[in-house]
């Protein structure tokens, strides 16, 4: 058991995990070692996740996600395996942390009286101001 936030908690079966070959340093070791993992993780058939938190985390994976609702994470940031395993478990924990919160709602509020006294006071300083400005400037033809 994975555990996302205080009252969610995420199987271990429902993940599946590919090792494959990894690009980048290694050496002639990166030609025989499939140390990058793929994480596979079915959004849409998780019976883990409530259906709201699957909304926002579709918005967050972006393209991790495939149109059959499948979150793919590919680590290959370490040379071994098991840091590469390490590191996407995490990353998926934090995409989940971070859908886990719920946004706030907005409340629609009025400007007090205050605020639109005060504008309105700015407005005719402005006007002050700039009417100044007209009657200081000469026309040389």
């Amino acid at each position: 058991m994975i555990k996302i936030t205080s009252d969610l908690v995420l199987d271990e079966s429902e993940l599946t995990l590919s090792f494959v070959r990894a690009s980048g340093p290694g050496g002639q070791n990166v030609n025989k070692v499939s140390s990058a993992v793929e994480l596979r993780f079915d959004v849409a058939r998780s019976p883990s996740l409530p259906d709201a938190l699957k909304e926002r985390l579709k918005k967050l994976a972006g393209r991790r996600l495939s149109d059959d609702g499948v979150l793919l994470i590919d680590a290959h940031r370490f040379r071994t395996q098991g840091l590469n395993r390490k590191d996407a478990l995490a990353r998926l924990v934090a995409l989940l942390q971070a859908a886990a919160i719920e946004p706030k709602t907005r409340k629609a509020t009025r400007p007090s009286r205050g605020a639109r006294e005060e504008r309105l006071q700015t407005k005719r300083k402005t006007s002050q101001i700039k009417q100044a400005r007209r009657t200081n400037i000469s026309h040389s033809d």
